[in-house]
Parts: C-alpha cells; sequence; structure tokens
C-alpha cells in the first residue's frame, strides 16, 4: 500500500504493486515476480485505502472480474470501460456524486456505491445482470427515483439504508410494491405478508405506470423495427451501387429521380430522407 496522504491517480507503478502484493505468496511468489505477471489474466484487484482521486491504467485487465476500489478520494467514475469481464465492483466510501462511466460493465452483479454524495440513480441500463445495488448512506432523497430501479429484473438485494428517503413513512412498501423480484431490502427479508399488503396498497399507481411501462416499450420496438427496416433497405441500395453496372453514367441525367426511385430500397430512403430526392449529386 502506498504510504500518502496527496491525492494520487491509479498508474503503472501503484498496479504492479498492488498485483505483485496480492499474488502467490512463498516460493509460488518468488517464481511469478521473476517470471512477470500478466496483468490480462489477473481476476481480483484490490486498489482500496490508496487516496486514489482518478481512476486509470486498467486497459490491460482484460479478465478482472472483482475489483475493490473502496476508502479512496473518487469523484468521478472513469477508466471502466475495458473491464467488460467485471462482476463485482465495490466504489463505496468516496466522493462520487453522479452515476456515470458504468456502460461497458454488463456482466456486472454486485455494485457498492454506498457512502458517497449521489442524488439520483441513473446512467446503469446497461447493467442488465445486477443482482445487488447497495447504495447506502447517500442523497437520495424522492422515493420515486426509486422506480428507475425496475428496469433490472435480476435485482434481488437492495441497500438504502442512511438515504433521507429511507426515513419516509411509506419507505418500505413503496419499495416492496414497486420492486415485486426484490427479496432484501436493507438487509432483510421482505416477507410475503408486506408485499401483499404494498401491492393492494398502490395497486392503482402501479396498474397505470405498468400501462405506461408497456406503452413505451411497444413505441421504442417500433421505432427499432423501422430502424431496422431503414438499415435494410439502405444495405440493399448500397450493393446496388457497388454491382457491376455503372450508376452514375445510367442515372447522371435523372435530376428528377424518377428512374431513381425504382431501385432497391430508394423509396424507403427517400421517405425518411427527403433530400435524397433531389437528384443524384446530393446522395
Amino acid at each position: 500500500m502506498l504510504d500518502t496522504d496527496e491525492p494520487t491517480v491509479v498508474g503503472e507503478e501503484m498496479l504492479q504493486q498492488a498485483v505483485e502484493e496480492q499474488g502467490p505468496k512463498g516460493q509460488a511468489g518468488i517464481i511469478a515476480k521473476q517470471e512477470g505477471i500478466e496483468l490480462k489474466d489477473v481476476l481480483h484487484l484490490r486498489l482500496d485505502y490508496r487516496h486514489i482521486l482518478k481512476i486509470d491504467h486498467l486497459w490491460q485487465f482484460t479478465s478482472l472480474t472483482k475489483l475493490q476500489l473502496d476508502n479512496n478520494i473518487i469523484e468521478k467514475i472513469t477508466g471502466l470501460e475495458f473491464l467488460t469481464n467485471l462482476v463485482w465492483l465495490d466504489l463505496s466510501f468516496n466522493h462520487i456524486e453522479v452515476i456515470e462511466g458504468l456502460d461497458a460493465l454488463v456482466k456486472l452483479e454486485d455494485l457498492s456505491l454506498s457512502n458517497n454524495s449521489i442524488s439520483t440513480m441513473e446512467n446503469m441500463d446497461t447493467l442488465v445482470n445486477l443482482h445487488v445495488l447497495s447504495i447506502c448512506n447517500n442523497k437520495l432523497s424522492q422515493l420515486d427515483n426509486v422506480i428507475y430501479l425496475r428496469k433490472f429484473k435480476n435485482l434481488r438485494a437492495l441497500n438504502l439504508a442512511g438515504n433521507p428517503l429511507s426515513t419516509e413513512e411509506c419507505y418500505t412498501e413503496f419499495i416492496a410494491a414497486y420492486l415485486p423480484e426484490l427479496a432484501y431490502l436493507d438487509f432483510r427479508l421482505v416477507d410475503v405478508q408486506t408485499r401483499e399488503e404494498a401491492l393492494a396498497k398502490y395497486q392503482y399507481a402501479l396498474e397505470e405506470l405498468i400501462h405506461n411501462e408497456t406503452q413505451e416499450l411497444k413505441a421504442i420496438e417500433a421505432k427499432n423495427k423501422k430502424e431496422e427496416e431503414i438499415q435494410q433497405h439502405r444495405e440493399a441500395f448500397v450493393e446496388f451501387l457497388n454491382g457491376p453496372q455503372l450508376f452514375e453514367s445510367m442515372y447522371a441525367d435523372d435530376t428528377e429521380a424518377e428512374r431513381l426511385a425504382y431501385l432497391p430500397g430508394v423509396p424507403a430512403l427517400v421517405e425518411t430522407y427527403p433530400f435524397l430526392g433531389q437528384g443524384w449529386p446530393l446522395i
């Protein structure tokens, strides 16, 4: 561990030292040090209590599954985009205000952001495998913010204790109702009776929310389908242009795009991008 009170950046020297400290001991450790430890093969890494201000130089740890960055002075979540195999991440006891920089961590199952200064749950949409979320002792004040967590269908354990919202009279019932798959809240089992009472209490609000979610999902699916169709038309058009026929010589005089409109995929493209119908030179 580095003996300093000065803010530090995760650098190569720190990482090499950490890997050696946490590597094999005894004769095996001596051999490993002599031969060198491949950073791409490291699975677990502890960088806690090192007065780290900025996360950096982690791009070689592509196999990493567990990372401890707790008890530092990190203000911004950065430098994690190469850790696509990460399953467990601890960023507790830092100075983080905004949840961000987690998009690439699609395999993440356990995330700790406790004891920071976070006021909004956001920017975690890609964490579809999230199973445990600990975000206690932050600045979350609005119970409605918990609704954001409904998209995490695998979430089973949630720790929100110590946030302003946890003092609300309906705190437990609200979360039990809006997160029906949650098994543990603040390390306590959400029992059947609590869940049934919560569902009854928030029945009408839930029905409206579920209806809105369904409509939103349908809109997203329709948009994605439309974009997929446009892409297929675009690919067909490009394939035609790259074919054996010389498009420019055949249609250079087609300024009104009369013949152009009969080419594969063009009608859909023109409908979406009107400027394409203004003649060949603009295509």
